[in-house]
């Protein structure tokens, strides 16, 4: 595993405050095209974020989420209006997970303060930056796992792979192409998914504080199946999130009262990702 150690005076200023072209996001068939009066469900925590051992975790919609952790923001596939991340200080970090027009915004990427950012994406991603943003991409393959040295704190970053299972559905996401992600930050290992169904990476993941999982149809999985793999990894949290597909909403709340009928001890916590 590599280290990366970010410069004394870069950390300071951090903590003071889907296909025409390259430069275009990949079109996605209509997965971010669906009816925006769907409800989501009521089953809905009050706050709607959710913190554990000082990592607070803040929905923005569907796969956009921003982590943030002893004076460091994390934003994980930033699309939309960048007013939705005003909020949030600058981000240290960018993960991006794949190429479609639900996970990368080169708009909104140009639109936020990366002056002192670190982005991290696969290669796909980088194809699709300008220059002024390719200049502080880092690429993760599927595999890869670097630490990076962040003032008195190391936040570790692996790249997991992500893709289709079904046959109507390989044309989604191939393998190799896209990242899920395990941030480890303060001992607590983070997984999230990105556009995935349940494939035996997920499946043998190993000590797992906090997942967050797709399910949509058609182009990641069915509840049964995210709540089936889930069940087999076992993390001790567990969010859905990216549930939103061609029909409307994912039924979240049947996600949940499988994993309560099979496995009391992972908590299903249940945010509002639609609002």
């Amino acid at each position: 595993m590599k280290i990366k150690i970010l410069p004394i005076v870069l950390i300071t200023l951090l903590f003071s405050n889907c296909k025409t072209d390259k430069n275009k996001v990949e079109p996605i068939n209509n997965e971010t095209a669906v009816e925006q009066n769907n409800k989501p469900s009521s089953d809905i925590e009050n706050s709607n974020f959710y913190e554990a051992s000082n990592i607070k975790i803040t929905p923005i919609e569907h796969a956009s989420l921003v982590l943030e952790y002893n004076n460091t923001s994390i934003y994980i596939d930033p699309v939309g209006d960048a007013e939705r991340y005003t909020p949030f200080s600058s981000p240290n970090f960018i993960l991006i997970t794949d190429i479609h027009g639900d996970h990368l915004d080169t708009k909104t990427l140009e639109a936020i303060n990366t002056t002192n950012t670190i982005i991290i994406g696969p290669e796909a991603v980088k194809e699709k930056l300008p220059e002024s943003l390719k200049a502080k991409f880092n690429v993760f393959f599927n595999g890869l796992n670097e630490s990076f040295l962040i003032g008195e704190f190391t936040m570790g970053v692996e790249a997991i792979p992500m893709y289709n299972l079904r046959e109507e559905a390989l044309k989604f996401h191939t393998k190799g192409r896209g990242n899920g992600y395990i941030l480890t930050l303060n001992n607590q290992r983070i997984y999230i998914s990105g556009d995935t169904e349940d494939i035996p990476e997920m499946r043998n993941l190993d000590n797992i504080d906090i997942a967050l999982v797709c399910m949509n149809l058609p182009y990641t999985m069915p509840v049964e199946n995210a709540a089936d793999a889930v069940l087999a990894f076992q993390p001790k949290i567990v969010l859905p999130y990216h549930y939103r597909g061609t029909e409307g909403l994912s039924d979240v709340a049947n996600f949940k009262t499988i994993m309560n009928n099979k496995n009391m001890a992972i908590e299903v916590v249940q945010l509002n990702w639609y609002k």
